[in-house]
């Protein structure tokens, strides 16, 4: 039976970035993906960039799905912003709340992404499908993961039609998340976001800044590879792809591929689960 895979790409910066972005998607949509998201930059600070990566990724022929959040912003912004995304054809959003850029007043009309889920039913009803974002190790800003777990199920409340979690490398996590969550009522599809491992400094750097956990015997591993790129792809490889047999055999509905705007990374893994041409 076919995975159900998606892949994550943020707006490049260049020309040149846009041109390597092009071609890692063509080489990534002969997995035939379900959608193709575009992340968003704090307070909206590159929607222009989200945008425009939209409207390729659709002009491609390959359904698109463009990050959204809310944070500082208006009702009327939104309302305006997600008007211009149905005209272009966009039926998807991952809907976020989204972090504050540095000095930036608080502001806006919505506090939380349940808001904006809520606020997007209320004006377009059921014109897009609507993911959420899931956090199995709790959000670095929670207060607990109680509390974190309840406010993932009022965004599915308020009208979300499936999720997809922050990267992780501890399947038990997502398992326990994904149980707590029905227990809760929650029945939408909740997809484990992959984060392929490639550089050992940026992954520590992200995960930091994220509250993504590295267990220690990855950590230690990444550390004493030193600069030997091979050997952390390679090792990175055996991990990631062994995490996603372990989702795929424990029921995971698809995978969520963080590309980082690479098809080799992605392809890999999905080769080395047979999930792809190789």
């Amino acid at each position: 039976m076919a995975v159900p895979l998606s892949f994550e790409f943020f707006p490049p910066k260049t020309p040149e970035g846009a041109a390597k972005l092009r071609a890692a998607r063509q080489r990534l949509y002969a997995l035939k993906p379900q959608f193709c998201s575009v992340t968003y930059g704090a307070g909206g600070s590159t929607q222009e960039g989200t945008f425009a990566t939209v409207g390729e990724i659709l002009a491609e022929g390959v359904e698109a799905a463009a990050h959204f959040s809310c944070i500082g912003a208006t009702r009327a912004r939104v309302r305006a912003q997600l008007a211009e995304l149905q005209r272009m054809g966009v039926k998807r959003l991952v809907a976020l709340r989204g972090d504050l850029p540095s000095g930036y007043g608080l502001g806006g009309e919505f506090a939380f992404a349940r808001d904006l889920v809520a606020f997007i039913r209320a004006e377009f009803g059921t014109a897009f499908h609507i993911e959420v974002a899931a956090y199995p190790e709790m959000h670095p800003q929670a207060r607990s993961p109680q509390a974190d777990l309840q406010a993932f199920a009022d965004k599915v409340r308020a009208g979300a039609d499936g999720a997809i979690t922050q990267y992780f490398f501890n399947t038990d996590a997502y398992f326990r998340f994904v149980e707590e969550a029905r227990a809760l009522g929650v029945a939408v599809p909740i997809v484990p976001g992959i984060m392929p491992i490639t550089h050992a400094t940026q992954l520590m750097r992200f995960s930091d800044a994220c509250g993504a956990e590295i267990p220690r015997w990855i950590r230690l591993r990444l550390q004493g590879f030193g600069d030997d790129a091979a050997s952390i792809r390679a090792f990175g490889l055996d991990v990631v792809s062994a995490l996603c047999e372990r989702l795929l055999r424990g029921g995971a509905p698809g995978l969520h591929f963080y590309t980082m705007n690479q098809a080799e990374p992605t392809l890999a893994i999905l080769q080395r689960l047979g999930l792809a041409g190789g």
